[in-house]
């Protein structure tokens, strides 16, 4: 068995399996939250909570009775469901696809946006696998296919790369992206048998989640090394949660190594407003807060783009703290990231008129 296998066969998984390790955890209130929504919490991610001086990886794995108190939040909140024309293919935006093909991760994550259907063993099939990709071989406007789940790097490598390769056969998809935690969670799984495979179906490019600088073990740097040296662009997408990285100090560290990783910060998400999450999210002004102590005081390369997901199927949208103050015919009135007032003069019609000459020689 390989070593990432034996791993997840080791999991908690149950309230008793919670109480061995955390014997403050109520189990009675563990178990009516895992009765709803599933918990894995694999041997190496319970070494990365037992290693860290922060409470932000526990809360991130292990279950909280908040879930099962909220009163606020949408089961569906980005309306995947209704943009699916089959099922597991979600087809928001004009040129690509989003495709779930696995279940199953390497840990539950508390704030997941599909707690309602990840953990389900019925939730992928063969039969969704082949409509999925009989869907996007029917529709000539696809031309990036994002897999996701679940986490795709939980299926056997024979299993993705026939998945993989059924999509990269199709003539008008020119970018196949995955989308997994893996590097974080279980970085054994990055294996380079897994990269040489992969590699065979160029460009393929890779969007982990990291969500905390403590997430970033020697491990998990050198599964993001393994991709990256394959050939793999390499991004993260971490997401805003109260109590877990709602700091500038802890996101600039983060993103300042992940570059150091040479992977590069893409997005942070507003937390979504998922049925079971609503204890994780956090004004929207805190995110803005932290791109400002962001922008200016690291490179850019370390700035991702703060967006929310819009509820009801609406798609991202980027949110910006605001840098102009005032806007005239003559002259655009600024803040610069230390607050320092500074003015840029407008263009005028004038300027822009372009005279003719004419008879005029093109030298050959």
């Amino acid at each position: 068995m390989d070593d990432w296998l034996r791993l997840v066969k080791e999991s908690l998984t149950t309230a008793d399996d919670l109480s061995l390790h955390f014997p403050g955890v109520d189990t009675g209130e563990a178990k009516q939250v895992i009765g709803k929504y599933p918990m894995r919490i694999n041997s190496y991610f319970m070494d990365v909570i037992r290693n860290s001086d922060s409470p932000a990886i526990y809360r991130q794995a292990v279950p909280d009775i908040a879930e099962l108190r909220d009163t606020v939040c949408m089961e569906d909140p980005l309306s995947e469901e209704q943009q699916s024309p089959v099922p597991n293919l979600t087809h928001r935006y004009p040129d690509r696809c989003l495709f779930l093909v696995s279940s199953q991760c390497a840990m539950y994550c508390r704030f997941c946006t599909r707690k309602r259907k990840v953990g389900d063993p019925q939730m992928i099939s063969a039969d969704t696998i082949k409509a999925g990709i009989e869907y996007i071989k029917n529709h000539s406007e696809i031309r990036d296919v994002i897999l996701s789940g679940g986490d795709p790097l939980m299926l056997a490598d024979e299993v993705l790369e026939d998945i993989v390769g059924n999509v990269r056969k199709i003539p008008h998809v020119e970018i196949i992206r995955i989308g997994t935690r893996v590097p974080c969670a279980l970085p054994m799984r990055v294996t380079q048998r897994l990269c040489r495979m992969l590699k065979k179906h160029h460009p393929i490019f890779i969007n982990v989640h990291f969500n905390h600088p403590d997430e970033l073990t020697p491990e998990a740097r050198e599964a993001c090394g393994r991709l990256v040296d394959s050939g793999f662009p390499v991004n993260n997408q971490s997401v805003l949660l109260r109590g877990v990285n709602d700091s500038p100090e802890i996101l600039t560290k983060l993103f300042q190594q992940l570059l150091a990783c040479r992977v590069r910060p893409y997005y942070l998400y507003q937390a979504d407003v998922t049925k079971g999450t609503n204890h994780f999210r956090t004004p929207m002004e805190r995110g803005l807060d932290i791109i400002r102590g962001l922008r200016g005081y690291t490179s850019g390369l370390a700035v991702p783009h703060f967006v929310i997901d819009a509820p009801q199927g609406g798609g991202k949208i980027p949110l910006l703290p605001k840098y102009v103050t005032r806007r005239t015919n003559k002259e655009i009135i600024m803040r610069n990231y230390k607050g320092e007032i500074y003015r840029y003069p407008e263009v005028q019609h004038e300027e822009l008129d372009v005279k003719v000459v004419e008879n005029t020689e093109v030298l050959k």
